[in-house]
């Protein structure tokens, strides 16, 4: 079987409109979507095991709070500048490659995290930190890229809904993450939790080299900045910015917070984390499909999902003026509003953005989803800067649920001005997205033969 004809065949046939079943994905296609799957669960696993113990951790080799989340926020830069430039170069550096290598970057930098509480504690503990976790973005940002361009190359009609059902394996990784982290620190100490699972990430580096197909694709001439000049695409780039701000925020303040008010351990710490991310496994592919079945849907699932966000931060710590105590249960279920509104509005922002670019004039094809893809990714990554640095500042200078407050702040006024703006262009905005995915119906396969 030649991997690329059928990519070539998915890409150029029309979407056939038929009353009898959908045809049956060839095993290439199968083994693509068991290629993405594992490459989003064994990076998030990997990205996910610091929250229940490093901050402590870091702590005890004479980090501050702020330097804390400068360490979590410096990754995010890194992977902002890798985004940019994987997404813009995508096509050069080849799809498969730039995946490839990328796991085998990060599963080695995870591998020497784990060596680093040998190091002394103090200016050299910190600035390897900085170091590692830099080179780490970069590989990080390689295969991310990488993963969205191909999903969307690979299914043009039903974008929402592979990436809904990916994300449940992002979901997974987020889910096991921390707790796993937490058990594997209390039980073996530092070292096991990076070094085991950065070994799980290498074993996938071979397997993605066997079963990913090769696309070829001419590249294109096209820049990022054109999309950047209309206010929709601003909007939905600002939303993107502050989910991943709050998700950074939790990575860096919430596992010290439980520690300190509620007399948690790492493990405790690691599974209060579930009711994060297993409303968001569970809501990414519903909305998935939702959004691809009546892609007219996405723009409120992303004002609604922005609000419940909001609501979700206000009631974190809760919010001081309210004078309602924190407890445990409270933190558990917010935590979970979260994580399902962040499904809610995460999963509809990508094919938005790509309807956005093919109105402009881009071209269909792999460049423009690799401009994309970067795009996306810059403005996540932006926001993971954002939120551990400026919530470690508030949370060191005034308290956790002051902090949390001002990071609920920003997805209700991201959720407010996208409304204003989907209210000012109704019959706009409904008839483009009528125009993209006409063909976007039930019957639609994954992909055609």
């Amino acid at each position: 079987m030649d991997p690329e004809v059928d990519l070539q065949q998915a890409d150029d046939s029309p979407p056939a409109e038929t009353t009898g079943p959908p045809p049956r994905m060839t095993r290439q296609q199968i083994l693509t979507l068991i290629s993405m799957a594992s490459v989003n669960f064994s990076s998030m696993i990997c990205y996910s095991i610091l929250g229940p113990f490093f901050p402590n951790e870091a702590e005890k080799k004479g980090a501050s709070q702020t330097v804390i989340g400068l360490i979590f926020g410096c990754y995010a830069v890194c992977n902002l500048i890798g985004s940019l430039i994987m997404g813009r170069y995508i096509v050069q550096i080849g799809a498969k490659f730039m995946l490839v290598a990328g796991l085998f970057v990060s599963s080695g930098c995870t591998i020497v995290f784990g060596l680093l509480n040998r190091v002394p504690a103090g200016a050299a503990f910190i600035s390897l930190c900085f170091i590692v976790r830099s080179v780490d973005a970069f590989g990080f940002a390689a295969a991310m890229t990488s993963t969205f361009a191909m999903t969307g190359k690979i299914f043009p009609n039903n974008v929402a809904t592979v990436l809904g059902s990916l994300e449940v394996f992002t979901g997974l990784g987020l889910i096991l993450g921390p707790p796993l982290g937490g058990l594997l620190y209390q039980s073996f100490g530092y070292e096991v939790p990076f070094l085991l699972l950065g070994c799980l990430l290498l074993i996938m580096v071979p397997f993605n080299i066997y079963v990913l197909p090769s696309i070829e694709a001419e590249p294109s001439k096209d820049s990022f900045f054109p999309l950047l000049t209309k206010g929709k695409i601003i909007l939905i780039c600002c939303v993107i910015f502050t989910l991943s701000a709050g998700l950074g925020f939790l990575d860096a303040t919430l596992s010290l917070f439980a520690m300190e008010k509620f007399n948690l351990s790492p493990g405790y710490v690691g599974l209060i984390l579930l009711g994060l991310s297993l409303p968001y496994c569970l809501a990414s592919p519903l909305i998935g499909y939702i959004t691809d079945k009546y892609p007219s849907t996405r723009r409120w699932f992303m004002v609604s999902g922005g609000t419940a966000t909001a609501f979700g931060f206000f009631m974190l710590g809760p919010v001081p003026f309210l004078h309602i105590q924190s407890q445990l249960w409270l933190v558990v279920f917010m935590l979970g509003v979260i994580g399902f509104s962040l499904g809610m509005t995460a999963i509809p922002t990508f094919p938005e953005i790509i309807t956005c670019a093919y109105e402009q004039g881009y071209e269909e094809g792999l460049s423009t989803l690799g401009m994309v893809s970067g795009l996306f990714g810059a403005f996540w990554s932006s926001g993971m800067f954002y939120g551990p640095v400026v919530g470690g500042l508030i949370t060191q200078h005034l308290n956790f649920e002051w902090a949390a407050a001002v990071q609920g702040g920003m997805p209700l006024l991201g959720a407010f001005l996208l409304a204003v703006y989907y209210l000012c262009h109704p019959q706009q905005q409904q008839q483009s997205v009528r125009k993209d995915s006409r063909a976007t119906d039930e019957s639609t396969p994954l992909l055609t033969e």
